[in-house]
């Protein structure tokens, strides 16, 4: 519908600047608000979280890219944990999809309300403490792989929240981690929308311009302008007052969960 398609428009450039400006994925906006334009289109109850999830990882994989080329250029990217961490989050996303379709909408739903407080309580604190490094062996990347990819399947993001905190644990510098985990976001988003895709293939009570649960019109939308406004945010992130922002964002990080409770 062009009407989704417009307001995926704004949706993705907002969703852009908040990744780039936060270092969070653009998932925290995308998921809440598809999942009410999709409600006032009148999708199939039970399908609307399913397809805000799916078509949030769907466009994150474009806007992905665009991050990592930069992060690539910087050289600021640890190759070997991501190829170390890279099969294990595929796989953990593939199946977290998997699981996704047997989850009702309404805990579904209450997952995601959950993540939105955790991640506002997280990003209001007034000061972060620096995560001490090497406490966690190269051989926790496998079972981390497989939860960070499985959740992050479920909840339409892309493991930035729960990768750059594991990955400054296990010793990267911060600006390390943060790099290795926009990587790190490429296989889960691909394998988690390519999984929506094949497990709504054959799914006739989708609606129109719908391939499995992504739809189209969102999608485009959102990769459109995300690709462009993503390093926009990054360079604002270098020149405003970055905690004070923060702090903001929060507050409508908890302002979304407390309308997807109403």
């Amino acid at each position: 519908m062009i009407e989704i398609f417009l307001a995926s428009l704004l949706l993705g450039s907002l969703a852009g600047l908040s990744a780039g400006l936060f270092g969070i994925g653009g998932g925290v906006l995308v998921v809440p608000f598809l999942s009410w334009l999709f409600r006032a289109h009148q999708f199939e109850t039970e399908q609307i979280m399913l397809m805000a999830v799916a078509t949030a990882l769907a466009s994150a994989l474009f806007t992905s890219a665009a991050s990592v080329r930069t992060h690539f250029r910087l050289g600021n990217i640890v190759w070997p944990r991501v190829l170390r961490l890279a099969p294990t989050l595929f796989a953990g996303a593939a199946g977290g999809a998997a699981l996704a379709e047997y989850i009702s909408a309404g805990v579904l739903r209450n997952l995601f309300i959950a993540y939105l407080l955790y991640t506002s309580f997280q990003m209001a604190r007034p000061k972060k403490t620096a995560p001490t490094p090497g406490k966690l062996p190269g051989g926790f990347d496998y079972p981390m792989g497989l939860f960070i990819g499985g959740l992050s399947a479920i909840l339409g993001i892309g493991g930035g929240s729960m990768n750059v905190p594991y990955l400054a644990h296990a010793g990267l510098p911060m600006k390390n981690a943060v790099a290795t985990s926009s990587a790190c976001a490429l296989p889960i988003a691909f394998s988690a929308a390519a999984s929506y895709i094949l497990l709504g293939w054959q799914n006739l009570s989708l609606p129109p311009d719908s391939i499995g649960y992504v739809y189209l019109p969102a999608f485009w939308g959102i990769t459109v302008t995300g690709v462009f406004t993503a390093p926009i945010g990054a360079r604002l992130a270098h020149r405003l007052p970055a905690r004070q922002l923060k702090r903001y964002f929060a507050a409508v990080l908890l302002l979304i969960a407390l309308k997807m409770l109403g």
